[in-house]
């Protein structure tokens, strides 16, 4: 594996990425993210995902690549300018991504929708556990962090290598999950909330709302009805993430 070498800040490779990791925009007009790390390499390497170029530090022990991409060697300092992290581990690269735009032309019986969820954290979260338990889709409504943000690539530890996520508005999602006969709840109290252990999510869609509001107006309106989490009488509500795992355990039933 052939390796190049830079040492320069102002080499446009090292702009590019820098400019890459900070920009939304940039990341949608290239179709491109950023990831980093090695444990992050070889789960793009093992799900085949369309890796364009690898910055390393010298030494760094990387997975067999493909000829197609770039291996660049470079001083810790310029990985760590490139890098989202604080102490970056050794490896940072870019991959090609799927558009997120959802086109419709998917087969999902069980799917989670997140309604204005901001914290790529929590996204990243959401995204893993989606994967985890099985789920066929994940969908974020305008108002949702990147799926393409560095923090939320690292947190769905390799995840976004196998699970695509979709970015539709909530009525064009609401029409498509109505032609096909699929109900669409929302985590919310009203006159018709259930107890989530009373419905049947093997063929549903579920909406959990943000960190601060929960589920919009919009959403709920759109929704067939509503289910709750049973909890103590306590706790008011749960982190959107942790919501989310209860609803992706229940929708998994006998599925894994």
């Amino acid at each position: 594996m052939t390796r190049e070498k830079i040492t320069s800040r102002t080499n446009p490779l090292i702009v590019r990425m820098k400019k890459l990791k900070s920009k939304r925009s940039a990341r949608r007009e290239e179709g491109v993210f950023l990831c980093e790390g090695p444990k992050m390499l070889r789960e793009a390497v093992k799900w085949n995902a369309d890796i364009e170029v690898v910055l390393c530090t010298e030494g760094a022990e990387l997975p067999p690549l493909g000829e197609q991409v770039r291996v660049v060697e470079v001083p810790g300092d310029l990985l760590a300018a490139a890098a989202d992290t604080e102490t970056p581990q050794g490896v940072v690269f870019l991959c090609r991504g799927k558009n997120p735009a959802f086109d419709g032309d998917v087969d999902w019986g069980r799917l989670l929708v997140l309604d204005g969820v901001q914290d790529p954290g929590n996204l990243g979260t959401v995204w893993r556990t989606a994967d985890a338990f099985g789920a066929d889709g994940l969908v974020l409504t305008p108002g949702c962090a990147d799926p393409w943000n560095p923090k939320t690539l690292r947190a769905t530890m390799g995840a976004v290598f196998r699970l695509p996520v979709y970015e539709c508005g909530l009525e064009r999602l609401a029409e498509w999950l109505k032609e096909r006969e699929i109900p669409l709840y929302a985590t919310a109290l009203r006159e018709d909330t259930c107890d989530l252990r009373e419905v049947e999510l093997t063929r549903a869609a579920v909406v959990i709302g943000s960190e601060g509001r929960g589920v919009s107006d919009e959403a709920l309106a759109l929704c067939e009805k509503t289910v709750k989490i049973p909890m103590t009488e306590r706790c008011e509500s749960l982190n959107a993430a942790v919501a989310a795992s209860v609803v992706l355990w229940e929708m998994s039933g006998k599925h894994l």
